[in-house]
């Protein structure tokens, strides 16, 4: 676009009013450099003195006169520190310095460098021999370096070797390059290792932490529940206070006249009445509202801490008996768990905090078999009668003897002593009611809803009615296995040996499980049947096992059996055949399953444990850690597993709670609540 002259003339104009401007504030610069130089280096008049002054200012003078350098100057003098800064860095170059800075305390702990080889070693290390020689170049450049190198052998004056002595020697070469260079990776790989095992350490460090921190949130929780639990009964209390004192105003006696001889006085009367009950005893007995039952503290959190342990780890080892532990079983993961021994007693326990919580009385001998399903407890004695026990209306609150009221010490003793002993009332509310029928002892039982079916050593199964109270079929084994021969003409339903000697210490029954009118039992034979209990007909045999069975389980497909003939076999209930069967060096005595995993007792100190995800067999337990140092533990008897949350029972009455077996996400699938009933039909 062509420029009118007027335009000209005023650019031309501005240009030279800001030269003429900076003229005047370099010239003014300059008047303030002589004068000061002047001051300090000596009068003027003196030529010796000033000469080499002069010489600097005429050539400072000469510098200044430069446009490039005036305008420097003058930006310069006008700009603060700040614009300086920023003239010199970028934005967003400032910034990157800002968020990389790092302090001193911080730079202090770093770990020092333990590589023998610098960084352009290991860069050129990384560099592949093809990639290095210029084989991975384009083609037009190898061609190129190809004839360069050509060139330059040709020239090369120490090319008069043989071809032969020339290749040898680059190939020798090329080895100890190759070498060198392999060392250099071999020391990058352990560096790297020992720098990923440093922040696994650091990693497990911060992860100990934070377990910690959560076991302490669970306390907390746990702490929260049982004062929601108080204030309800507490409010309770009030209410019903409440309502009692209005029922007591609304109710008004009518007035009534006086007879002259009923306001004589009774001397007798009164000398009864004053020495009939005094105020200090009438305020001793026991009022109503006292013995009313606290409700029962069932917790409403699921506690998440044991799933992120790492499988097979102990929680806590309990000193439950002093005797064999004969049975146990528990209802959730850290909640309640009940256990019996041969030194006739039955302890409930507390898995949350590890403590005893009561004692179940009532049995006059121990207690071979027991089971928990929520808050109710069946067990199976050796005096020959059924128990059964709601545990809800125990007298027991998780804290009352750690948190007690007037007693400020109280946490910090129970930090360090051993746990308070439970409360001799404390289950004194339990005991439902007992079943006899049996006339020796219960060796087996297992109930589920209203139906209870328990096996004893008179060689019969009865099946109870929960509801009424009383037994409602009684099934004898030998004439069942018998009429099973007869009707079948065969030998598979009948009482047959098992090949060994007879051990006096097996149970007739040693296993049973009922499923609506399906029930399985394994015996002393070592057959398993399958009992229909509508018909109270055997419907099926199982025949396998060489010893007598002492565990079994089934889901909807599967049927597990453990015996003393040192196996677990796995049946398939579609078609009545084994589908797997593996062995121990000792016999079973004991044996669960969930969805994942079967863990057995096996006469070990430790725990079988039989991945059937993977096939996978290994073993848990203290007996495991103690194998190389340390006193071996006692044999393990019992085990129950629920959620990947073992438990065992040893010889010695110790019981090792908490071995999770699954990782976090890891459930137990229900199965049972679709049971097949494809081999159970009706008469």
């Amino acid at each position: 676009m062509p420029l009118h002259k007027g335009d000209i003339t005023e650019e031309s104009l501005g240009r030279t009013l800001f030269w003429v401007q900076v003229s005047r504030q370099i010239e003014a610069f300059g008047r303030k450099v002589t004068t000061t130089a002047s001051q300090l280096m000596g009068p003027l008049s003196d030529p010796s003195s000033n000469t080499h002054y002069q010489h600097a200012m005429t050539e400072l003078r000469k510098e200044l006169r430069r446009p490039g350098i005036q305008q420097r100057v003058f930006s310069y003098a006008k700009a603060s520190p700040t614009e300086l800064v920023r003239s010199k860095l970028s934005t967003t170059e400032i910034q990157h310095r800002a968020l990389t800075y790092l302090p001193d305390d911080l730079l202090r702990n770093i770990p020092e460098n333990e590589n023998v080889y610098s960084l352009f070693q290991g860069f050129k290390a990384t560099v592949s021999e093809a990639e290095e020689e210029g084989y991975l170049l384009p083609k037009e450049r190898q061609k190129s370096d190809s004839k360069a190198r050509k060139l330059l052998e040709d020239r090369n004056p120490g090319s008069n070797e043989p071809p032969s002595l020339t290749s040898v020697k680059k190939d020798r070469h090329q080895a100890n390059h190759r070498l060198e260079m392999m060392m250099v990776r071999k020391n990058m790989c352990s560096a790297e290792i020992r720098e990923i095992d440093n922040k696994i350490s650091n990693l497990n460090t911060m992860r100990k932490i934070v377990l910690d921190r959560l076991g302490d949130i669970e306390q907390d929780e746990l702490q929260l529940e049982q004062d929601l639990v108080d204030l309800d009964n507490q409010l309770e209390e009030m209410v019903e206070g409440f309502d009692d004192a209005v029922t007591h105003d609304n109710v008004v006696t009518p007035p009534t006249e006086a007879d002259p001889e009923d306001q004589a006085p009774n001397h007798n009367t009164q000398d009864m009445d004053e020495t009939f009950m005094s105020a200090s005893i009438y305020g001793k007995l026991p009022s109503p509202k006292s013995n009313r039952r606290q409700k029962p503290t069932r917790r409403k959190s699921t506690p998440i801490r044991h799933e992120h342990f790492e499988p097979g780890s102990n929680i806590r080892e309990l000193q439950a008996h002093n005797d064999i532990v004969t049975a146990l079983d528990f209802d959730v993961p850290f909640g309640t768990m009940v256990t019996a021994a041969l030194d006739d007693t039955i302890r409930v326990w507390d898995l949350n905090l590890g403590r005893c919580i009561g004692m179940l009385d009532g049995h006059h001998a121990s207690v071979r078999c027991l089971q928990v399903e929520d808050d109710i407890v069946a067990t199976g004695s050796m005096d020959a009668s059924i128990r059964l026990w709601d545990l809800s209306k125990a007298d027991y609150s998780p804290r009352q003897d750690r948190f007690s009221k007037g007693d400020e010490n109280r946490e910090e003793e129970y930090a360090t002593d051993e746990p308070p002993a439970p409360q001799p009332s404390s289950m004194q509310g339990c005991p439902l009611f007992s079943l006899e029928a049996h006339v020796d002892e219960v060796t087996a039982l297992h109930f589920r809803g209203d139906t209870l079916v328990s096996g004893s050593a008179d060689k019969t199964l009865r099946q109870w009615d929960l509801v009424k109270g009383r037994c409602v079929q009684t099934l004898d084994v030998l004439w069942a296995a018998a009429q099973a021969s007869a009707t079948m003409n065969s030998s598979d339903g009948q009482w047959r040996a098992t090949g060994r000697l007879p051990d006096a210490s097996a149970d007739f029954v040693g296993a049973l499980q009922c499923f609506d009118a399906a029930l399985a039992c394994g015996t002393a034979d070592g057959m398993v049947r399958l009992w229909d209990l509508r018909s109270g007909q055997v419907h099926r045999s199982l025949v396998g096992h060489t010893g007598p069975v002492t565990c079994l389980q089934f889901d909807d497909v599967h049927l597990v059996t453990g015996s003393l003939d040192r196996s677990i076999r796995i049946w398939d209930l579609r078609t009545g055949s084994i589908y797997d069967a593996y062995a121990y060096d000792n016999p079973v005595t004991s044996m669960m399953f969930d969805s994942r995993r079967i863990v057995s007792a096996a006469g070990g100190n430790f725990v079988q444990i039989y991945d059937k995800t993977d096939g996978r067999h290994w073993e848990c337990g203290a007996g495991v850690a103690s194998e190389n140092d340390g006193p071996h533990p006692a044999t393990v008897e019992k085990v129950r597993i629920k959620d990947g949350y073992l438990i065992e029972g040893r010889k010695d009455g110790i019981v090792d709670r908490a071995q999770p077996l699954q990782a976090k996400g890891e459930r137990r699938e229900a199965g049972q609540e679709t049971m097949l009933q494809h081999f159970w039909h009706s008469a």
